[in-house]
């Protein structure tokens, strides 16, 4: 298998350059289209500029159309499978990004596939400053990455936030210090059954990374870094990755409870 650790992102920033330009010459400079725009990573209508990998499965092997594009929604669903017999997926947009937001809009629906773990139950997330879909191993549950895990509730259930953190084979800063517990609660309320959701993420190289919802801070922390500790983390860095994680890719989750991803969208700032 060829390793590629991390890539240019010269499609993507064309891609914003052209949404930046001019439309005529006669027309009046728009100041807000000086700065960075947003930008959808998902077309709505096909899987175009993602990558799919599921623990067990070759990457570019969909199995079980797992993921999939519906009514002009990238689903995750599990209707193709007996069990779910930890088959963790991700999706990973094909260009690494370093400084950048992220703006996802999303909602858990239906019921968990059978087979799935107990804490999976609407339970997803997106994975930043992650390794590249190519130097994923075959049976390897998560990319390493920082995650912005993505947790909902049912009517009737206990407070469940979400905007969390997790870290794959990572640590990052808080309040100064080394910050090493996997899962960490933002201070976001809980939202119930099949509600839209939108989660915004600021990332700044490896300087810090913020997670909002509805513009307000929710958790923060700097210095995301690989865990010296973890096989994984130290497999990429005798390839040549360094310690302190300042780009990679963006993926998306496949946990077992099926979710629908209305908007991916970026604006990148290098």
């Amino acid at each position: 298998m060829t390793l590629r650790l991390l890539a240019p992102c010269a499609l993507l920033t064309a891609a914003l350059a052209a949404s930046c330009a001019s439309s005529g010459e006669d027309q009046a400079p728009d100041p807000a289209a000086s700065g960075p725009q947003w930008t959808e990573l998902f077309n709505g209508q096909d899987l175009t500029g993602w990558q799919v990998k599921i623990r067990g499965y070759e990457l570019g092997d969909n199995h079980g159309d797992t993921f999939r594009v519906e009514d002009g929604l990238l689903k995750v669903s599990y209707d193709q499978y007996e069990s779910f017999d930890g088959k963790f997926g991700h999706i990973f947009y094909e260009e690494p990004l370093s400084s950048y937001d992220l703006r996802v809009t999303y909602r858990f629906v239906g019921e968990q596939c059978p087979g799935g773990p107990g804490w999976a139950f609407r339970n997803s997330g997106v994975m930043l400053h992650g390794q590249s879909a190519e130097s994923v191993p075959k049976d390897q549950e998560f990319p390493v990455s920082i995650e912005g895990q993505f947790l909902g509730q049912v009517s009737g259930g206990g407070d469940r936030p979400t905007a969390n953190l997790c870290t794959p084979a990572t640590h990052v800063v808080m309040e100064d210090k080394l910050h090493t517990q996997h899962c960490t609660n933002s201070t976001s309320k809980t939202y119930m059954d099949d509600e839209w959701v939108t989660v915004e993420f600021q990332v700044r190289g490896n300087e810090s990374i913020t997670h909002l919802i509805g513009g307000e801070p929710v958790l923060a922390y700097q210095k995301p870094q690989l865990d010296p500790g973890d096989d994984k983390a130290r497999l990429l860095m005798n390839l040549g990755q360094s310690a302190m994680l300042s780009r990679g890719t963006i993926s998306l989750q496949a946990e077992s409870h099926p979710i629908e991803f209305k908007s991916v969208a970026v604006k990148v700032y290098q």
